[in-house]
């Protein structure tokens, strides 16, 4: 039984994310806590979004954590980051589909801050399709009650003031999407001194201000909001906070993956660190790696929905990896270990006092980026990667060839393109970048078309 992707468990919550399932990963999660975790606290924090679901599902996910003999802490409605906060030096359980419609919900897994590997959620995996009978019945636990919001967003406050000047007389407006957001962003960057407006700030598990996946088409309000009137930034989240978007005051999105270098960069420079490493993903652009190894740091990548793994992997190569982040999403390393888009929120607003947009973007080489998807069905994802192994680097024979993930080309003018099976839809993915992007996705796509042929 495959249940986790690649951000968690995700579907719709009357066919897939049921009650019934919740509840068996409730007790599976408790029973490895119970029987393999080496922890001091056994607690099982619990959150859930705003999605219209969420009740019944945390509901039966603490049923599940009790009836295996562990103690379930109830955190209630609260930002994805902030649960995983609550969750250093314990276990973290939390619904939410994220960007997903409202029909979705999903389970996220925590342990000491950070989403569980791979191996822990084969674990769950396991024990959900051959169930374990509940504790004995003079060992089920019982429910607290946690509030962890104002802790972490006294924390994410405290941490931004390290990087960049107070915000006071910026006036930011942050789409919180109707999400989680609402109750992370505005008040950490009241806090900074930013001046915040909100769009769609009251939370709604039907997310009828805009669907909750933050991307330049559904953030028209916010930046039609910022363009025309006087907000010197926006801000936008999805459905539970660990997404970010930018937009500049002329209402522009800017790019995700320009947003990732400035935060690379300035991470590089400001911690001090014999080797720091940045690790992102390979879809990620090259502008990043300039702008690292500009500051005296180097980039690995590793594949996406596995930041974590990068992370450890770098650490056990004598790295310190100052910064982490797929495009959208950024794990702030030196203050935790999960996915945190307040977190970006706050640090980006006193970057940008201090110094401005314009300039943390001047040095970075914005070339032009296109994604394009091939239809592949799941069936013919192998043998046609196996086949763009050795027909893709004779069509561009004087690039730099890595299937590390994928296959990706690196030319010496700072272009690069990417094709990678898509691990959730029966398509291959092409990512380029190239000042005549254009051209070389057209050449790409037709060795693509012929190898799914």
């Amino acid at each position: 039984m495959e249940l986790f992707g690649t951000a968690g468990i995700r579907g719709d919550a009357r066919s897939r994310v049921t009650p019934e399932l919740a509840q068996s990963v409730g007790r599976a999660v408790g029973t490895l806590v119970r029987k393999e975790f080496d922890v001091d606290d056994r607690t099982i924090v619990i959150g859930r979004d705003g999605r219209v679901t969420g009740p019944a599902l945390a509901a039966a996910v603490e049923a599940g954590v009790l009836s295996a003999g562990v103690p379930a802490e109830r955190d209630g409605v609260l930002p994805t980051p902030a649960l995983a906060f609550a969750s250093r030096g314990r276990t973290g359980i939390m619904l939410t589909a994220s960007h997903n419609p409202p029909t979705d919900n999903g389970i996220k897994v925590f342990r000491d801050g950070v989403e569980v590997d791979r191996s822990i959620e084969s674990a769950i995996e396991a024990a959900v399709e051959e169930p374990s009978a509940p504790a004995n019945w003079d060992l089920w636990e019982s429910t607290t009650i946690g509030e962890p919001l104002a802790a972490y967003r006294s924390a994410v406050a405290g941490y931004a003031e390290r990087f960049g000047a107070a915000a006071d007389g910026l006036k930011i407006a942050v789409d919180c999407g109707n999400g989680m957001g609402a109750l992370g962003t505005p008040p950490v960057l009241r806090e900074q001194g930013a001046h915040v407006v909100t769009l769609n700030g009251n939370i709604d598990g039907h997310f009828p201000g805009r669907p909750s996946k933050p991307t330049p088409e559904t953030l028209g309000d916010l930046r039609a909001f910022v363009a025309d009137g006087d907000a010197d930034l926006g801000i936008a989240h999805d459905g539970d906070a660990d997404r970010i978007v930018v937009v500049e005051r002329d209402g522009e999105v800017v790019h995700e993956d320009t947003v990732l270098a400035i935060l690379a960069e300035h991470y590089t420079r400001a911690i001090d660190a014999a080797d720091p490493v940045v690790v992102t993903t390979p879809n990620a652009s090259g502008r990043i790696d300039e702008r690292v190894e500009a500051a005296g740091g180097r980039v690995e990548r590793v594949r996406l929905g596995a930041l974590h793994e990068g992370i450890a992997a770098a650490e056990s190569d004598g790295g310190e990896v100052v910064f982490a982040a797929e495009p959208w999403k950024h794990i702030h390393t030196a203050f935790g270990g999960w996915i945190d888009g307040v977190t970006s929120a706050a640090v980006l607003t006193r970057l940008i006092a201090e110094s401005g947009l314009g300039a943390l973007r001047e040095p970075i080489a914005e070339r032009p980026y296109r994604k394009v998807s091939v239809n592949c069905p799941d069936e013919q994802k192998a043998d046609a990667m196996e086949t763009l192994e050795t027909t893709l680097p004779e069509v561009f024979p004087d690039a730099v060839v890595s299937t590390d993930h994928g296959v990706r080309l690196s030319f010496a003018d700072g272009s690069w393109l990417l094709v990678r099976p898509s691990g959730t839809e029966p398509y291959v993915r092409l990512y380029a970048e190239s000042d005549d992007v254009d051209n070389l996705v057209e050449a790409a796509e037709a060795v693509i078309l012929e190898a799914v042929q």
